[in-house]
């Protein structure tokens, strides 16, 4: 008699790869906790601060760009 797809015996070991994939982020929390987390952490922040800005301020460069070639 065959099992349907879903009552089937898996072979695949879900802990096992939970266990692993846990490891495998605390691996990464305790680099991510370095000498140079603090500076890590203000860099992203001036970027991300940085990101929101940069198309308003190329905006406000050329309108001044535009204006002085204008007024010489």
């Amino acid at each position: 008699m065959s099992y349907p797809q879903t009552l089937a015996p898996s072979n695949i070991d879900f802990v096992r790869t939970d266990v692993d994939a846990l490891a495998s982020h605390m691996h990464q929390c305790a680099a991510a906790q370095g000498r140079w987390s603090v500076v890590s952490a203000h860099l992203q922040h001036v970027r991300a601060v940085a990101a929101g800005r940069i198309v308003t301020l190329a905006c406000v460069a050329v309108v001044l760009g535009i204006g002085f070639a204008i007024a010489a």
